[in-house]
């Protein structure tokens, strides 16, 4: 006679937990969500629904062009990471040596650092040298910190993928470089997207690097926002945080999801032979 299946119930204690640790982290979030929506100046006492301070958002001109100031920075340090964490990534990919394995450990330094090291040295560094901060030092700060998570992403990517399959196009007559473009690269596209995707995003509400090299004017969003906290906390401040935290976490979902889709496409054999087996 079969003994009856003994149902496992998990333990109260950790479930308990888990829902204490989620209210702790989320709840703060929603209340700035929440208050946002708020028909009156208060942060302590929610009165109503209304879209007043979204329509205040709108109308502060300081607020928007430091918006489109992150944006610029966010677009143009995506575009530089991926291409220098590309390229670095096929360089690291093909040295097999104990130098390269050497540079492939330092290349991962950036990710254990503490941001505000890097801040710290980005400053002093751009001071050093004589250049005026500005929208131009972020950027290269931004573009130096995301180097990194280019590198580490392409490469898993780049792992997965066989060398014989750049062989047989350079066997079929392409050069180095052709079989580099036309076979290996395409192989990358959900890798590039899903870096591109989570770069844009770290660099769009990076706050530390964007404080310590900033200029005067216009300062990135995040800057902006805790200027303005210092002399009180308006709901317009939380319309923005609140815009902010969808954006981001809309690039995070697509760049889970997209990297995923766009991985069912063709195989590297159909790159090389055009689709004829």
């Amino acid at each position: 006679m079969a003994r009856p299946r003994r149902v496992e119930r998990k333990p109260a204690l950790a479930v308990a937990v888990t829902v204490v640790f989620f209210a702790w982290l989320y709840l703060p979030i929603l209340a700035v969500a929440l208050f946002s929506l708020n028909d009156k100046k208060s942060l302590s006492r929610f009165s109503g629904f209304s879209l007043r301070w979204y329509d205040e958002l709108v109308h502060n001109s300081a607020l928007i062009d430091s918006l489109v100031a992150s944006l610029e920075i966010a677009s143009v340090a995506t575009a530089g990471s991926l291409v220098l964490g590309t390229m670095l990534a096929l360089g690291l990919e093909r040295v097999t040596s104990r130098r390269g394995r050497v540079i492939g450990a330092v290349t991962l330094l950036p990710l254990v650092t503490p941001e505000i090291v890097t801040g710290v040295a980005a400053l002093l560094l751009f001071t050093g040298v004589g250049l005026k901060l500005s929208m131009g030092t972020v950027i290269l700060a931004e573009i130096t910190f995301s180097i990194a998570y280019v590198t580490v992403i392409v490469r898993g990517r780049l792992a997965g993928v066989s060398r014989e399959v750049e062989e047989a196009a350079r066997d079929l007559g392409c050069t180095p470089f052709q079989a580099v473009r036309l076979v290996t690269l395409p192989t990358l596209v959900p890798a590039l997207v899903g870096a591109g995707l989570l770069v844009f995003a770290l660099v769009f509400d990076d706050f530390v690097l964007a404080f310590f090299t900033t200029g005067v004017d216009p300062q990135p969003l995040p800057v902006r926002v805790y200027s303005s906290i210092r002399f009180g906390v308006s709901p317009a401040i939380n319309a923005i945080g609140t815009l902010m935290l969808l954006a981001s976490a809309l690039l995070i979902v697509a760049a889970l999801v997209l990297p995923r889709l766009l991985g069912r496409g063709t195989s590297s054999l159909d790159l090389i032979t055009g689709g004829r087996r």
